[in-house]
This record gives C-alpha cells, structure tokens and sequence, in this order.
C-alpha cells in the first residue's frame, strides 16, 4: 500500500470510528445524529448562534440556597435585659392570679433595673424632637419607619397634625463582647443548685 492510501484509510476509519461514537451517543437515532451534525457545523460559523447554545451545554452552576441563618446580635440587649432585671422572666410569668400591688412592686424593680441597663448600653434620641401634644409638621418625603401616621390619613404629604410619641432612634450602643465559647441564643442559662 502506498503512503497516500495509509493515510486516506487511516483518516476513513477515524471517521467511522467517530460516527459509531456518536451513533452510540445517539442512542442509535440517526434523526439525532443529523441535527448535531447540523448544528456543529451551524455553531462552527455562527459565533452568535455558538454564545447561546452555550447555557445549554454548559448550564451556570447555582450556589445551593443556604437556610437564612439567625443572628444573635438583637438578643444581646435582651440578655442584658434578663440578667439584670430578669425581664424575660416578668413578662413570661402569668401574672393573671397576682394583686394589683404584687404586680405594681414588681414592677417597680424591674423598671429601675432595665432603665439602668438601657442607659448604660444605649444612646437613644425622639425621632421628632418636640413634646407630646404639639403640633408638627410631616415633610413631603417623610420615611415609615420613622413616623407613623394615624388618624384621618388622606391627601399627599406634608401633613399637620398632633405629635401623640415623639419615637425613639438608637444614635449609638455598646454591648460587652460575649465570652468565648458562649452560645449567643442562650439568654438565661438555667440554674442548678447543688446540695
């Protein structure tokens, strides 16, 4: 044989060879096999055609969906809250059986514990800086979450009316750093008396 048949039945039956690839890929359908040799040539002069085939081929891969995890920052001041006042404990407790006067000194304490631990660990200011009662004045592009509106609410903004709560707005707070290794989600922790 010579060199030039070698090569030319070398070349014929790399082509068999890959039509039997694909046929086997095909599962045997030459209905297939026709359309993705259609659009391999297709795809060859077609840049544009190319780019959108590609998501098909080469579909992005999705970050699986984390469950939202909870943050134990807003429970810190509750913490606090629970460890010196024992608020968590007071609003818990069915206080229904209790004297207007068993309520009223328990009160009384936790009211003088938790404002202690709200001042030392929060800088708080009013929203709206005037007395309850005044007459205020709500701009055009007010925010909701800042003022809330009551009463008879109709028309566009800016609205008149009576300042019922002035608010309150965080300007600053410090809460401790928590001890290494403690659990952020737990507020009390339970106690146990040994004998």
């Amino acid at each position: 044989m010579e060199p030039y048949q070698i090569v030319l039945v070398t070349l014929a039956v790399a082509a068999v060879v890959e039509i039997l690839v694909l046929l086997i890929a095909g599962k045997g359908s030459f209905a297939r096999f026709g359309l993705a040799l259609k659009a391999y040539l297709r795809i060859l002069g077609d840049a544009a055609l190319a780019e959108r085939i590609r998501p098909l081929l080469e579909p992005p891969v999705e970050e699986a969906v984390k469950p939202a995890r909870l943050s134990p920052e807003p429970l810190r001041l509750l913490a606090l809250l629970q460890r010196e006042g024992r608020l968590l404990d007071f609003l818990l407790e069915d206080i229904g059986a209790a004297t207007d006067d068993q309520v009223g000194a328990g009160v009384r304490e936790l009211h003088r514990q938790a404002q202690a631990v709200l001042k030392e660990h929060l800088v708080l200011e009013p929203v709206i800086a005037k007395s309850e009662g005044e007459t205020v004045e709500v701009p055009a592009h007010f925010d909701p979450s800042a003022i809330r509106l009551t009463g008879n609410v109709t028309g566009q903004p800016p609205f008149r009316g009576t300042l019922q709560h002035h608010g309150w707005r965080v300007k600053n707070y410090t809460l401790p750093p928590l001890p290494e290794g403690q659990d952020p989600f737990v507020l009390a922790p339970a106690e146990v008396e040994l004998p």
